[in-house]
């Protein structure tokens, strides 16, 4: 990645291979880069796929996870081998990158982000896919059913601060154009709705839904610029999320990843509606494993002051832009 200054502020901001414009993270403005170097090969405006995999292990603090770096690099396997994205169309932030700029600090994220979206046209598929930890702050301004914003922690959130789910639906969502299509893939606690996203399906154990509306009183747009958004994550916002070994029984990883893989990967990924009760099968028939694995509140009761129980159980959820018939809808990335 190259570097350019902010036309505006002048911090120095890393530009992703490709990029025709980057927007600062600091002030927000967008600098136009009229000839950018080293033109990304997977830059093509026909059919374009490309992908953002985050992976944080903490690793030597108290806050470590053991299996979310294995969830980002199945994650790449998957998106590789199943559904074709080139691999210099996936970008990898993990603390095991060599590249300074693909370590998952805020800042990092942020750019990824921005990257991930950047020059987005129909036809577009995009993906992002989150591993580690999730918390909750108060919202105070009145778009939240529940009155809290769900966040995700990048690796120096202790320092840096965590990224809030308004600024990733301002970046991710409402950018999208008409015919682009991303889809969130999001393990970690507190993350129903980490995307902010419009409508959430609540399904029963027989696999009957409804979407429930989760618009904000406050008016605020939450949806896209015309193009689709469908998120699936480990838990619902009250809830945490496992990382453990007792699913694969070779090898950590979240709990939410390696059930989604694997329906997808046992023929169970026709549908959404398919995926999601085929997650939430693997999960429950695993609850007796997972108590001994489950990330503890912790981390919540450090930056929120909250309790939650350990003995918590996980329901994967799905939320969107806008309601469709998620037995209907066939799944593809």
């Amino acid at each position: 990645m190259m570097l350019v200054n902010c036309s505006n502020c002048h911090t120095a901001l890393q530009l992703p291979p490709g990029a025709k414009s980057i927007r600062c993270a600091v002030c927000r403005t967008v600098t136009l880069i009229a000839d950018p170097a080293g033109q990304h090969p997977s830059s093509s405006r026909v059919g374009r796929k490309r992908a953002v995999i985050v992976g944080i292990s903490y690793k030597n603090t108290r806050n470590e996870l053991k299996g979310c770096i294995n969830d980002a690099k199945c994650m790449r396997f998957l998106l590789t081998n199943r559904f074709k994205f080139p691999q210099d169309s996936i970008l990898m932030l993990t603390e095991e990158e060599r590249d300074p700029y693909r370590i998952p600090t805020k800042h990092n994220i942020r750019m990824a982000m921005y990257w991930l979206v950047q020059g987005c046209q129909a036809g577009d598929s995009l993906v992002f896919h989150y591993s580690g930890h999730g918390s909750q702050q108060r919202n105070y301004t009145g778009d939240e059913v529940d009155g809290f914003d769900e966040t995700l922690c990048p690796l120096d959130f202790e320092t840096q601060g965590m990224i809030v789910d308004d600024e990733i639906n301002a970046t991710l969502v409402r950018p999208l154009p008409r015919g682009t299509k991303l889809h969130a893939i999001i393990d970690a606690c507190h993350s129903g709705t980490m995307l902010d996203l419009p409508f959430l399906c609540r399904m029963d154990r027989t696999g009957r839904y409804v979407w429930e509306d989760h618009r904000p009183r406050s008016g605020a747009w939450k949806g896209t610029s015309g193009g689709e958004v469908i998120s699936f994550s480990g838990c619902d916002d009250d809830q945490t999320s496992a990382d453990t070994d007792s699913l694969s029984k070779v090898t950590s990883t979240g709990a939410m990843t390696f059930s989604f893989i694997q329906a997808i990967e046992h023929g169970q990924g026709t549908t959404y509606g398919g995926i999601l009760n085929a997650m939430r099968s693997s999960i429950r028939s695993s609850d007796n494993d997972l108590g001994g694995g489950i990330v503890t509140s912790l981390l919540t009761m450090l930056i929120t002051g909250g309790s939650i129980g350990i003995g918590m159980r996980q329901e994967p959820q799905l939320t969107a832009n806008e309601p469709f018939d998620v037995y209907a809808k066939p799944f593809s990335l």
